[in-house]
């Protein structure tokens, strides 16, 4: 037998003694030892087993001292392995159902971090990124004096920062596919809505390229209107931007929509 074969049935023997070693456990009445041993997966960080005992353990220390920590250890098993909507959801309910606890306010908190952890990349869609700042918000207001608060404003600036970029992505892409009159308009809404925005001078840049590239594409008897409104967009760049990077991009623009307007009044 060489010593390959020997490693996977020796593996095979191994697995199969705790699988039965677990299901032993599982099957038994003693419910103080399934305990101890739900404890010790725990520590051990073996949180699926620690889990399925965990949640058998849960109908049977309802109403005792016990059932407390039960409970917040088992919602931690979904936590550590990365479930975070189950895990949201029980910190959510441990918090309710134990207002009072010492562990509630961290378990408040968590369910806020679980929502953060679902939100997906900014192109994709973002309800869990808007419930999850509702849930840091709700706790920084209801907590504002904890230690965790700078860490949850902090993540809130993210999650709003994924929120603009997911705006911008919009934008963006209606430019690229040569829909500039609906990209100007959601550029000049993500300027009303992030007006403090560290981009907000690309943003104004951007209603200026789309209105002078609509300008460009449209029909002739519409051409000077939409070129003035170009140089309008300019102007307005230059009143709140005068040292942009983007001033002699626009500049640019304000010259080409300046002399397209000069050929269409010779004509």
């Amino acid at each position: 037998m060489n010593v390959r074969l020997l490693a996977i049935l020796i593996s095979l023997s191994l697995f199969t003694a705790c699988k039965n070693s677990f299901e032993k456990i599982q099957k038994s009445k003693d419910y103080a030892y399934k305990l101890q041993k739900a404890d010790e997966f725990y520590d051990r960080k073996q949180f699926g087993k620690a889990n399925t005992l965990y949640e058998e353990l849960l109908t049977v220390y309802k109403g005792t001292k016990s059932f407390e920590t039960i409970y917040y250890k088992y919602a931690f098993t979904f936590y550590n392995n990365q479930d975070y909507l189950a895990a949201s959801y029980h910190f959510k309910n441990f918090a309710d159902l134990f207002p009072k606890s010492p562990k509630a306010e961290e378990c408040e908190y968590l369910n806020s971090v679980c929502l953060y952890r679902l939100s997906p990349n900014h192109t994709l869609d973002q309800s869990n990124t808007v419930k999850s700042i509702g849930e840091l918000q709700a706790f920084v207001n209801t907590h504002p004096t904890s230690k965790r608060v700078k860490d949850a404003n902090k993540l809130i600036d993210e999650q709003r920062q994924k929120l603009e970029d997911k705006d911008v992505y919009g934008a963006e892409l209606y430019f690229k596919i040569g829909q500039y009159k609906a990209s100007a308009v959601s550029f000049e809404q993500i300027l009303r809505t992030y007006p403090d925005s560290k981009n907000a001078d690309y943003y104004q840049y951007m209603i200026a390229r789309s209105s002078y590239k609509y300008a460009q594409n449209s029909i002739p008897e519409k051409q000077e209107e939409r070129y003035s409104r170009a140089i309008a967009d300019y102007n307005e760049f230059i009143t709140k931007f005068p040292k942009s990077q983007y001033r002699s991009e626009i500049e640019k623009i304000n010259s080409l929509s300046l002399q397209a307007i000069k050929k269409i009044s010779k004509s």
